[in-house]
């Protein structure tokens, strides 16, 4: 995989550091960068959401310094993390806080793509976040021993002991809830696993033997799809979601790869 950092327009700032044409780490911890409010890392992953992952990858791929705080979905716009404050304005949504870099920062995160190419960037990354997404969230949440082993274990340490079962129950059935809404969590867990098969077969071969999503540099869509992927794999709790991914060859590759490049701290657990 080359080495790629977004391109910008002629009016944007055309420099770019070092550390962000290798894809290392852009996380600096200083005065007047971008702050993105996140959960926090998770088993291995650089954050126990795939829509902060994906902001990560994002501002990495626009070169852009960002420092990361610890948030509460409690007191966030829409209640829901990732988002970000930059130069006082903040911005929710995944893909919102994409459109905002892109229109501020000048940024094209599906540089050299044609037409038809963006196309199906946009609709494979909408197959994973509105679809794929929700069945890992079923998964994480709803079974009880996967949730046990995983959320319940390692996300409610800042929580005071005597309010986590409290806490935990009611995100559970808050999660519950968003499932039905949606749609999916009113299947039974075999139709789920067989929906979620559907769509991990269809990503896998799309992918194919590209070093990225569309090809050999990382577009915008690659933010999302690395997210999902390591979020399902990496937590070492099985789940037939997860044996579904792994059985993937391509697959796990393209998260091994991803991971050398955005995320080499973490590279190897």
């Amino acid at each position: 995989m080359q080495a790629h950092v977004a391109q910008r327009s002629a009016t944007s700032n055309p420099t770019v550091s070092p550390a962000a044409a290798a894809g290392r780490d852009l996380s600096v911890k200083q005065k007047g960068a971008i702050a993105l409010h996140r959960f926090g890392p998770y088993l291995g992953t650089p954050d126990s959401s795939p829509f902060v992952i994906k902001v990560m990858m994002l501002l990495k791929l626009a070169g852009l310094s960002f420092r990361e705080v610890q948030g509460n979905p409690f007191k966030a716009p829409q209640r829901f993390l990732p988002y970000i404050v930059d130069d006082g304005a903040t911005v929710a949504d995944s893909s919102l806080i994409r459109a905002h870099l892109e229109r501020k920062y000048g940024v094209d995160f599906d540089a050299g793509l044609d037409p038809v190419q963006k196309a199906q960037a946009w609709a494979i990354e909408r197959m994973c976040e509105d679809h794929l997404y929700f069945a890992m969230l079923e998964s994480r949440w709803l079974d009880r021993r996967i949730f046990r082993e995983g959320l319940g274990k390692h996300m409610f340490g800042p929580i005071p002991a005597p309010f986590r079962p409290l806490v935990k129950g009611m995100l559970r059935r808050m999660n519950a809830k968003r499932l039905a809404g949606h749609g999916l969590g009113r299947h039974r867990k075999t139709d789920i696993a067989a929906l979620a098969r559907r769509d991990v077969d269809a990503l896998a071969g799309l992918i194919g033997e590209k070093p990225c999503l569309m090809g050999e540099r990382p577009c915008g869509a690659d933010g999302f799809v690395f997210g999902i992927i390591t979020a399902i794999l990496t937590p070492p709790i099985e789940s037939p979601l997860r044996a579904a991914m792994a059985g993937h060859a391509n697959l796990v590759a393209y998260r091994d790869r991803l991971t050398r490049h955005f995320f080499p701290d973490l590279a190897g657990r």
